[in-house]
């Protein structure tokens, strides 16, 4: 069953009202830190932003931190995956869609359509297929990216959430229910193996050399650290309440956990896999990218995208977006590591 998306909190309602009213209050000192410029960070890349309750897609250029542009789309957008020509792809479970969207002209290219629920999602480099996780058949589906035809199938663990494509032609699939990781090739669309994690495995990210996967298990809170060659767990790593996004940063040496209950994003050192830091970020943070020297954050609460400066562990603005902000990737010119995260 998908959980529904006041899974988390039965008093939603009320302390939107509460964070709305906080917000609008602190974001008119929140964005001055937005003005000036942070030296290192890429000004070339675009931030895609998924917002659920909102049914649209906000693009940030990190060179202003500021929304260039908002998408409307279909009702219920929970992931999205961007390939190597700036298409977005956005997953609509509810729906049985796909919304595919041109990042150059913000607009959308077509809907396609898929009996069942796409869950997590992932882009082919060369834009041939997307690949996506049937939340209710408990299948990995590769569809034609034009259109939306089903190529071929791969079983998979219970109720599959993010995808995680690899250079090498593997893709990992976080089978939430199962408390494991399915490693799928991609040629072939065969299960290779099976990696047990821990509790309600749910974000991947991968390493910049690819040579470890990291794995958010939002019921164990902690982190699961894969090694990708030998396809064995290295470390457990304890982390804040509710981990639901993961990413690196771009030289790989530390890695970045959003903790959804707690409010903040986890910093650990990625040669010791120790929690260095933790910063505070909006209510509910989800998912999470790196561009360059920053960090963005999507805030589900606060419907709002924390920044954060990786130098010095900060968060130095907040960019607001429509309501219900859980899913973000970065545009291929600038394409650091990027974590999606589903209901």
């Amino acid at each position: 069953m998908i959980p529904s998306r006041d899974e988390t909190s039965n008093q939603r309602g009320c302390l939107r009202l509460l964070f709305r009213a906080r917000r609008e209050a602190a974001q008119a000192v929140l964005l001055l830190g937005l003005i000036s410029s942070v030296p290192g960070v890429a000004s070339a890349a675009s931030i895609f932003v998924a917002s659920q309750d909102a049914g649209q897609l906000a693009r940030i250029e990190t060179g202003t931190k500021t929304v260039a542009a908002t998408i409307d789309v279909q009702a219920g957008p929970v992931a999205l995956a961007t390939d190597a020509h700036g298409r977005i792809y956005l997953s609509h479970p509810d729906h049985g869609a796909i919304t595919v969207v041109e990042g150059r002209t913000n607009r959308v290219l077509r809907r396609l359509l898929y009996d069942g629920q796409p869950f997590g999602i992932a882009a082919d480099p060369d834009g041939r297929f997307v690949y996506i996780g049937d939340w209710k058949a408990g299948h990995l589906a590769r569809l034609d990216a034009e259109t939306g035809a089903v190529n071929a199938i791969a079983v998979v663990g219970k109720d599959p959430a993010n995808l995680a494509l690899g250079h090498d032609g593997r893709i990992w699939v976080a089978d939430r229910e199962s408390h494991q990781i399915s490693v799928i090739n991609a040629a072939r669309m065969q299960r290779i193996a099976t990696i047990p994690v821990g509790e309600g495995p749910f974000a991947l990210g991968l390493s910049p050399a690819q040579d470890r996967l990291y794995v958010a298990n939002v019921r164990s809170n902690d982190l699961s650290v894969i090694d990708t060659a030998t396809l064995k767990l290295l470390a457990t790593v304890p982390v804040g309440a509710m981990p639901y996004g993961v990413a690196t940063s771009t030289d790989g040496a530390r890695i970045l956990v959003t903790n959804q209950h707690a409010g903040t994003v986890s910093v650990i050192d990625a040669v010791d896999l120790k929690v260095s830091g933790t910063v505070k970020v909006g209510r509910y943070p989800e998912g999470i990218v790196v561009s360059g020297a920053l960090a963005y954050v999507a805030n589900w609460f606060s419907e709002d995208v924390s920044v954060i400066d990786l130098a010095s562990l900060h968060e130095i603005g907040r960019v607001p977006v429509g309501e219900g902000p859980r899913a973000l990737s970065v545009t291929p010119n600038d394409r650091s590591q990027r974590s999606e995260v589903v209901r």
